[in-house]
């Protein structure tokens, strides 16, 4: 391997004592309200499952996140770590990780394309023997530049919906030579982070940066899966006119089933207030979308790579551009009308200066299975082939369980006559 090309966090900052002390208060605030980290924190100091193991992970580099990494250091991994988005990473947090004697943190927020490169290359100069992703760049990183570490690699997990969809191309190609968990697929984080973490936390982020109301304004969300549907839902609870832009006629009906407008963008472009993108795709929004937006349109991405909106082609199209307020650029056209671009175009729930990612219990469940998949990897790894797998879901009910338990939530379950009769077909009427 290589040398590492990125220093750690804490040789960036001017004062990392003080950003140590400010991370680890964000960290403490979210583990009061992550009962599936603390319950698997109880379990993997005593067992110490991860010894021996070197976990690699590029990730939204935030309190929430942090408590996963520290509790797989904990658990007894060498961890490093760096960010999947150059503006989501909070550097006091990823100081307070990079105090921790397992883990070495290269995570630092707003780094160029270069810095953001190389402090992946330093993440796997440490040679993991396990990954996990937010997005795939490591996995992608790792197959192209350094495949002499293949076969050390005993897996990986990936969280996005845009990292399971790279994943599963690469797979279809035969690219991808080690087993990875499609987290994003299962039902503990599609049902809940990806309806109510990113529908919340996306306009949520998108009110405090603008200080503006959605009551009354028309609402574009673009994608309906389940991202868009947590964006229209949330949207639609705060008094908005929904409007769904759709390629698959399926969820395209499905919307309009649930109520809201169905339209091309073409059309939605003339119509929208707010824009959100949902769809993890590239070129969403267009030039031929800003030419008849109205003036004062707020145009956010919620997809996890900021090619959804196509900035080039607005710069392009606009005669000025200027910060209108903080995390708000504004691109003024030649007939004076100004369309407003939030967190650069990149994730808006994230990357806005005021973003602080998904409500913290949702990313509990959502961390939890990253947990047990870790686990289950170190486990049981061998009996993995190369490619993507869906989470076992022995482990997606365990996280729940473990959920509805600290919630102080009891539930049924089946007689053994029930469970005969599910699972026979001669019962007849």
């Amino acid at each position: 391997m290589s040398t590492q090309s990125y220093a750690p966090v804490t040789d960036h900052l001017d004062d990392p004592d003080s950003a140590r002390e400010e991370g680890r208060r964000k960290m403490d605030w979210a583990l009061q309200h992550m009962p599936i980290l603390n319950h698997l924190r109880e379990e993997f100091t005593d067992t110490n499952p991860f010894a021996g193991q070197t976990i690699g992970m590029a990730m939204h580099v935030e309190a929430k996140t942090a408590n996963l990494v520290e509790l797989l250091a904990d658990g007894g991994a060498e961890v490093a770590i760096t960010g999947c988005n150059p503006l989501s990473t909070h550097d006091d947090v990823s100081a307070a990780l990079d105090a921790h004697e397992n883990i070495t943190s290269y995570a630092v927020r707003g780094v160029g394309d270069e810095d953001y490169y190389a402090a992946i290359e330093s993440v796997i100069a440490h040679e993991p023997t396990i990954t996990v992703d937010d997005g795939m760049d490591m996995v992608a990183a790792i197959h192209e530049d350094y495949p002499e570490l293949i076969d050390s690699i005993v897996g990986g997990a990936e969280e996005t919906t845009t990292g399971v969809h790279r994943l599963r191309a690469m797979d279809a190609d035969g690219e991808l030579h080690y087993p990875v968990f499609a987290v994003n697929d299962t039902p503990m984080k599609r049902l809940f982070d990806n309806v109510h973490g990113t529908g919340e936390s996306s306009l949520a982020t998108i009110a405090m940066t603008t200080n503006l109301s959605f009551a009354g304004k028309d609402v574009v969300v673009a994608g309906f899966g389940y991202c868009g549907k947590g964006v229209a839902k949330k949207a639609a609870g705060q008094n908005a006119n929904v409007i769904v832009c759709e390629v698959d006629s399926r969820k395209a009906l499905e919307a309009h089933m649930e109520g809201y407008d169905v339209l091309p963008m073409a059309e939605a472009a003339k119509e929208g207030d707010v824009f959100v993108t949902t769809t993890g795709n590239r070129d969403v929004i267009t030039e031929e979308h800003f030419r008849v937006m109205q003036d004062g349109v707020l145009l956010a991405n919620a997809g996890h790579f900021d090619v959804e909106i196509n900035l080039d082609e607005l710069d392009d199209l606009a005669v000025d551009r200027y910060e209108a307020r903080d995390g708000v650029e504004a691109y003024e056209m030649a007939d004076g009308r100004r369309l407003n671009v939030l967190a650069e175009g990149r994730l808006v729930n994230l990357a806005a200066p005021l973003a602080l990612g998904h409500p913290v219990e949702v990313m509990d469940q959502s961390f939890g299975v990253q947990a047990v998949c870790v686990r289950e990897l170190v486990e049981n790894g061998d009996a993995y082939d190369a490619g993507v797998h869906e989470v076992p879901d022995d482990l997606d009910r365990e996280v729940a369980e473990v959920k509805l338990a600290a919630e102080g939530v009891a539930f049924d379950d089946l007689s053994d006559e029930q469970r005969e009769y599910m699972g026979s077909w001669q019962h007849g009427t």
